[in-house]
């Protein structure tokens, strides 16, 4: 494999103060694993409870008497503030620990979680899920830059990311699963307390697994006036889109919060080039694989948009199935997607490339959602289903490969920062998925109610179009993986981190 690095990739690992440089021995294989075990814990826990609650939300809007507007904010301010929050709680990791910053974003988030399942009313219910989204955020967007200055040979960087992989990819499957199974067996507040012991446990562990790192220190990029404009821009833009939906894409609403997000957004990014200390040195961008891979994210997780939450209701709404028994109409997609993640993806990406293997999962993924833009209101399971969850394993696939190249490009000092990128790409990625499929289709069902079709086969004739939709945003993701990203660039995925000769904190 060549040896040759593309963008950022092509810095020294050791851009921190040498001064400050403290060379740490190596972690044994055994303490590596249990760091590994430890990450992918914290992170099945919050991937989880994105999902779970879905199920659940009929009987909270029932115990709680939330109106219908009203419901949509035990998603919405979760959301926000987890996306919002992503960017600049990696850097905060980068620069003052990323250990100290996953730990906090445990115990705020199984904390939070905790408040969530005793609320009494809405408003408790909505904070809790915001700080939720808190402390969701701070674990998240530090976990992959801990995985890959832990993990720095390729190998056993692959296997990790693989591991990673799947806890992101079928937990959603899971939490759909495990909230049907505990919302009808127990109620809906264990959806939140089930969170209690595996926080404590991730906690009690992660002290002596994960590597001790005191950062690079504010100083190294303390931009307070970047910080408040990129918060402000994410939020501001993430609530605009998740409100499309009550307001309209051309509505004075939604045009002026984006306008407003754009400025931000606009004037954090030349606040960078000004800066210091940059928050986001835009020298990241310069890498084709990060650029590529982050963008390529978002195309691919707005489109599976339509197969995560828009089967679901495809399930309940046309085909009549309760909470369990879409949970388990699913759950053959989390068990393929587990298997091929965790049981040949680290192979195919050694073999193939993870470019190759990103292609191929993307083409995997554009036949799975093309089927279901046929699929009949009376619909097998067996005949017309079961393939389309089958296909799901272009997403075991897809998503190591990407998640090596959005991190290829990092340097050792920017690796959380890095991984809360790649975080937040993805969770404007479903951002978007969100507002646009579901408005597509909303919009489609209600022309065809309104033209006298039954109510199954305009509900149908509405997913239809969010699945031809997500498709084509499949192919737009398919192109810019063939075009942006190079040929050589996943043997460019050692990156500047996995070549680091040793182990370096500030």
């Amino acid at each position: 494999m060549s040896a040759t690095t593309t963008g950022s990739a092509t810095a020294p690992a050791t851009a921190a103060p040498a001064a400050s440089a403290v060379t740490e021995p190596e972690p044994t294989a055994r303490q590596k694993r249990l760091a590994l075990g430890v990450i992918a814990t914290g992170m099945l826990m919050i991937i989880l409870d994105g999902s779970i609650v879905t199920v659940a939300m009929p009987a909270i809007q029932q115990d709680l008497n939330f109106t219908a507007a009203g419901l949509s904010w035990v998603v919405n301010a979760y959301l926000i503030a987890f996306g919002s929050l992503l960017l600049l709680a990696g850097r905060l990791g980068d620069l003052i620990g990323r250990k100290r910053m996953f730990l906090a974003g445990i115990s705020v988030f199984t904390a939070a979680s905790v408040l969530a399942g005793f609320a009494a009313d809405p408003a408790t219910l909505i904070a809790a899920r915001f700080l939720q989204g808190i402390g969701g955020a701070m674990s998240s967007a530090v976990s992959l830059g801990i995985l890959v200055t832990l993990f720095t040979e390729p190998k056993e960087r692959a296997k990790a990311i693989a591991v990673f992989s799947f806890t992101g990819a079928a937990g959603a499957s899971l939490g759909q699963v495990l909230g049907g199974v505990l919302t009808d067996a127990l109620n809906w507040h264990w959806i939140f307390f089930i969170n209690l012991p595996i926080g404590l446990a991730a906690l009690l562990l992660a002290v002596p697994a994960l590597p001790a790192d005191r950062g690079l220190g504010l100083k190294a990029g303390a931009d307070v006036t970047g910080a408040a404009l990129v918060t402000g821009g994410l939020m501001v833009g993430i609530y605009s889109v998740v409100k499309v939906e009550a307001h309209g894409w051309l509505s004075g609403h939604t045009l002026g919060l984006g306008a407003l997000a754009l400025a931000l957004l606009g004037a954090f990014t030349y606040r960078q080039t000004r800066a210091r200390t940059p928050l986001l040195p835009l020298r990241m961008f310069r890498s084709r694989s990060v650029t590529g891979a982050n963008v390529v994210q978002l195309l691919m997780v707005a489109a599976l948009f339509a197969f995560q939450v828009l089967v679901a209701l495809y399930l309940q709404n046309v085909r009549g199935y309760g909470a369990s028994g879409t949970g388990l109409a699913m759950l053959p997609a989390a068990v393929v997607i587990g298997a091929v993640s965790l049981g040949v993806s680290a192979r195919l990406n050694a073999r193939f490339g993870e470019r190759n293997v990103l292609l191929a999962g993307l083409l995997l993924l554009m036949a799975m959602l093309g089927l279901l833009a046929r699929v009949p209101v009376h619909a097998n399971y067996a005949l017309d289903l079961l393939p389309v969850m089958l296909l799901a394993a272009g997403f075991g696939l897809a998503l190591p490969a990407l998640t090596t190249l959005g991190m290829s490009g990092a340097r050792e000092d920017d690796a959380g920062l890095a991984s809360g990128l790649f975080n937040t790409t993805q969770q404007i990625g479903g951002a978007l998925g969100v507002a646009v499929l579901s408005t597509l289709a909303a919009s489609r069902t209600e022309g065809r109610l309104t033209a006298g079709d039954p109510r199954a086969e305009a509900l149908t004739s509405g997913y239809h179009l969010a699945f031809t939709v997500g498709a084509g945003l499949l192919v737009a993701a398919f192109v810019v993986a063939a075009t942006v990203l190079r040929r050589d660039t996943a043997d460019a995925g050692v990156g500047a981190v996995g070549r680091a000769g040793g182990r370096r904190r500030a």
